[in-house]
């Protein structure tokens, strides 16, 4: 009897051990097959395709995040603000990447933004910036593109782009939905202040299209619609960079260009947040900043990242031209208003 039940025993602890090796087995693949953390950026377009410096950033993020990164592209930096405003607290974005300085009041009274947590000493930008909730990402100066092909002169100064040949025209962007577009409106009055509405009314002559996004301008632009668009002096490296031309060149303009800073925020309702502020952190590190150069074609906030010798052929910006975004926010509605009367929209 006693034998049997040794025999027994060991048994039913055989049974045991092989149950819970399969259950450990079991957990270990359930651990392996459990689905990543999915943190939702959104951005503008031209940030997202293969081309654009969306898939560099994701591929390096997830490399030390253990995450899945998904950027969704809306048409451009003022579209974004639109439709987090229309999705309230609901909205299914954790970050945003792709607004600008001049909307960060107007971003921030949406009550829909957290504070970063991101230490912004490394910062080196051509203004003073200290923000507790955006984070820049890089910086361009505005500019009119010249294809000098298609013309053999053009403006010089803002005053001869308002001024010059109506028959000599230019692509802009919408001051509703794009954050180029909106730029031109802040530089018209960075220049101009009251006067601005008289300005845009002899502009108006000049602009063959107005779009909702700078893809759609620009698209048009390098398809040889138009001789001149609405883009930043940082565009020409593009092209001396990827296609080996000096044929589409930034316009210096007397007056100066006008500054754009872009920015990055976490949404206060995300169910990500330490994913969130990792990301926001992840912005000011040099591999981060290393694909702004020649993958959104502007500068790097910070110091120390090199730069392609085709950014040392392009205009120098000796008169940086900047509204405070607090002045933006208390009178873009009317500035707007104004806009869309001077060109009879």
């Amino acid at each position: 009897m006693s034998a049997l039940r040794a025999k027994s025993d060991i048994l039913s602890r055989l049974a045991i051990l092989t149950t819970a090796s399969a259950i450990a087995m079991t957990g270990s693949a359930f651990a392996q097959d459990a689905p990543k953390p999915v943190l939702t950026v959104y951005t503008y377009d031209s940030f997202v395709p293969d081309w654009g410096p969306g898939p560099k950033i994701e591929a390096a993020f997830e490399a030390r995040c253990g995450c899945d990164l998904q950027f969704q592209g809306l048409e451009d930096g003022v579209a974004i603000l639109n439709r987090l405003k229309l999705e309230g607290p609901s909205t299914p974005a954790d970050v945003v990447i792709g607004l600008t300085t001049d909307l960060v009041p107007e971003a921030k009274a949406t009550g829909l933004f957290a504070e970063s947590g991101v230490d912004l000493s490394p910062l080196a930008l051509p203004i003073a910036y200290d923000d507790p909730v955006f984070v820049p990402f890089d910086y361009s100066y505005l500019a009119v593109m010249v294809d000098t092909e298609a013309v053999k002169s053009w403006p010089k100064s803002l005053d001869e782009l308002v001024t010059g040949d109506p028959e000599q025209k230019i692509a802009i962007e919408d001051a509703r939905t794009s954050t180029p577009g909106l730029g031109l409106l802040l530089w018209f009055r960075a220049v101009y202040g009251d006067e601005a509405p008289e300005k845009w009314a002899e502009f108006s002559d000049r602009i063959l299209t107005v779009t909702p996004g700078w893809s759609e301008a620009y698209g048009l632009f390098t398809s040889g619609e138009m001789p001149l668009v609405l883009s930043y002096t940082t565009s020409a490296a593009y092209h001396m960079i990827e296609e080996g031309t000096d044929r589409y060149q930034a316009a210096a303009f007397a007056e100066g260009q006008y500054l754009q800073i872009e920015v990055a925020a976490m949404i206060e309702g995300t169910d990500q947040p330490e994913l969130a502020r990792d990301f926001l952190a992840f912005i000011l590190t040099s591999e981060f900043q290393a694909i702004i150069p020649t993958g959104n074609w502007a500068y790097p906030v910070i110091e120390g990242v090199e730069l392609p010798a085709a950014f040392d052929k392009l205009i120098k910006v000796d008169k940086p031209l900047y509204i405070d975004p607090e002045t933006v926010a208390e009178n873009r509605r009317e500035w707007t208003r104004e806009w869309l009367e001077a060109l009879g929209r």
